[in-house]
C-alpha cells in the first residue's frame, strides 16, 4: 500500500506541472494568467520537481531570475529538510 504522503507529492508535482503548461497555453494565447504567487505556492507546498520540470518542459518563466533561482531553492531547501527530518 503507498503511503499518504507519498500520494500527496506524486500529485501535488503533477498539479504544479499542468498548472505551468496551462499558464504557458494561456500566455501564447494572451488569456486570463495563472498568478505568479499560485506557481510559486504549488512549489512550496511540495511541487517544486513538478514546477522544475513545467518550467523546462514548457520552457515557461525560464528568463524569470526569481523562477530561474527561486524554484531550484526552493527544491534544494526541501531536499534538504527531508534529509535532516529523515535520518
Amino acid at each position: 500500500m503507498i503511503p499518504a504522503v507519498s500520494i500527496y507529492i506524486i500529485l501535488i508535482n503533477l498539479i504544479a506541472f499542468v498548472v505551468f503548461g496551462i499558464d504557458k497555453r494561456k500566455a501564447r494565447k494572451e488569456q486570463w494568467r495563472v498568478p505568479e504567487s499560485t506557481l510559486f505556492i504549488l512549489a512550496i507546498i511540495g511541487g517544486s520537481i513538478g514546477a522544475l520540470l513545467g518550467m523546462l518542459a514548457f520552457r515557461h518563466k525560464t528568463k524569470h531570475r526569481k523562477f530561474t533561482i527561486g524554484i531550484p531553492l526552493i527544491l534544494t531547501l526541501q531536499i534538504a529538510l527531508l534529509v535532516t527530518l529523515c535520518p
